[in-house]
């Protein structure tokens, strides 16, 4: 396997082959997640249950986020590798720029942030200087206690018919990539076929790319 990019994602897509993603934290997990062939590597700030113990992504910071992902850089991994931004990273503008620049010089070819079209000038201001973005929509676990809990998004048309605008603007945006996490299948798919950007799904059916 060559070196992946986005441009390799969006081939792939437009030919309609699916791709992976597998989350790493570390450089022995990178190296066999890459060895194995997966496209992409996402550095998720599940690290905070899955390493830290925690019972939810939220007390996970940056300096967290940018040595777990030299981690992974250090296994010079073929994949291409998505950073998390944890929560309360992206607030402004000022402090998205300045904790996305963190995570690009920790090696990540891409940072990933939860939310809606509240996030679109972000997304432009970071694209517009070199910084890729992916957005993530659906269950956002940065938001768990807005939700009530880990539940299922999208479930009633008014629901789906938000996520897909939001995914729309966000695309407009400047979003590179964009995954759908834990909404009904039938919704992803549409999702997937309207979108031109690649969608990863987590828990979403195997409609996404």
């Amino acid at each position: 396997m060559g070196k992946i990019t986005i441009s390799t994602l969006d081939k792939m897509k437009a030919a309609g082959e699916k791709f992976v993603c597998i989350t790493a934290y570390d450089s022995t997990f990178a190296r066999l997640v890459s060895d194995a062939g997966a496209e992409t590597i996402l550095v998720g700030d599940s690290l905070g249950m899955v390493l830290q113990g925690y019972d939810s992504t939220i007390p996970v910071t940056i300096d967290d986020m940018a040595y777990h992902t030299a981690c992974v850089m250090r296994a010079r991994p073929q994949s291409l590798v998505i950073a998390d931004m944890p929560f309360m990273s992206y607030t402004t503008t000022e402090q998205t720029m300045a904790n996305a620049t963190e995570l690009m010089q920790a090696g990540a070819q891409m940072v990933k942030m939860e939310g809606g079209t509240w996030l679109s000038d972000s997304i432009s201001m970071l694209v517009e200087r070199g910084i890729p973005v992916c957005a993530h929509l659906g269950l956002t676990p940065q938001s768990v206690n807005a939700f009530g809990g880990y539940r299922v998004q999208g479930r009633t048309p008014k629901e789906a018919k938000s996520i897909l605008a939001d995914a729309v603007e966000i695309q407009d945006a400047g979003a590179s990539l964009l995954v759908l996490e834990c909404v009904p299948a039938p919704l992803a798919t549409d999702i997937s076929a309207k979108l031109d950007i690649p969608v990863i799904g987590i828990g979403a059916g195997a409609g996404a790319d």
